[in-house]
């Protein structure tokens, strides 16, 4: 199989990446909606769909949004560049987009209870098959890494052999998968905690990676996702510290 995987179908070629995001939401959505009707959720049905109104409109914004920030060439905000906003986009800002627009739903239907548990597995399913789109679309979607001479290396479509970084994210989240899984069965974690710990790892992933990927960096040397990825770590700065704090004291029983 080449990459670019571009299959033509009845004479017509097929954009892979744009079938497998649309496979990704659609896959995700019955995945929430299987768990919901399968869990014992405190959330109304009523407050359950602002939530959801709220989640979809700040992922919309936040994805644009930082999407666009992802490209610095684009500053003097032409016409053709604010078209640019609305047809950029990237999954961090999305899920921080999303983290904001839920609070803000909740804020103005006084919800109380967490909620982002039921959505983070549906999220991780939803980001594995997207990022299978991103793989296959190789260096026509920019998820590639730099050039590299280790054995990671893979070419992507454009003859250099780069790090698979889609690859790499691919397996992150499938580990992660599993890791939840066992808070969530054998720890028997409060609600809340797992979206959380979902956040906090796959931001810091992606902080991580993104000196691998060729990118344009800022101040300090960090990109606008590193950012994004440290305004994250801010947000969940009590639950960052409380684990540490877990953490210490446990080694310390050992």
């Amino acid at each position: 199989m080449n990459i670019p995987f571009e299959p033509v179908i009845f004479g017509y070629e097929i954009n892979i990446h744009l079938v497998l995001e649309y496979v990704a939401f659609f896959a995700g959505f019955r995945y929430y909606m299987y768990l919901r009707r399968n869990t014992k959720d405190l959330i109304s049905t009523t407050n359950r769909l602002s939530i959801i109104i709220g989640a979809v409109f700040g992922a919309f914004l936040g994805s644009r949004v930082f999407g666009f920030l992802e490209q610095p060439q684009f500053i003097s905000f032409t016409p053709d560049q604010i078209i640019n906003l609305f047809t950029t986009k990237t999954i961090m800002g999305g899920l921080f987009g999303g983290l904001l627009g839920v609070e803000l739903a909740k804020k103005l239907i006084g919800e109380k209870r967490s909620s982002g548990d039921l959505f983070t597995f549906p999220i991780i399913l939803g980001i594995i098959i997207g990022r299978i789109g991103c793989f296959l679309s190789g260096v026509n979607d920019f998820t590639y890494g730099k050039e590299t001479n280790s054995f990671l290396g893979m070419d992507l479509g454009d003859g250099i052999m780069r790090y698979p970084l889609a690859l790499f994210e691919v397996l992150f989240l499938i580990i992660l998968w599993y890791v939840l899984k066992y808070i969530h069965i054998k720890l028997k974690r409060i609600d809340g905690y797992l979206f959380k710990y979902f956040m906090i790892s796959y931001f810091m992933f992606r902080f991580c990676i993104e000196f691998l990927k060729p990118n344009t960096f800022f101040i300090l040397e960090l990109s606008s996702i590193q950012y994004l990825c440290i305004l994250c770590f801010v947000y969940y700065q009590r639950t960052i510290r409380r684990q540490i704090i877990y953490a210490y004291k446990t080694i310390h029983l050992l």
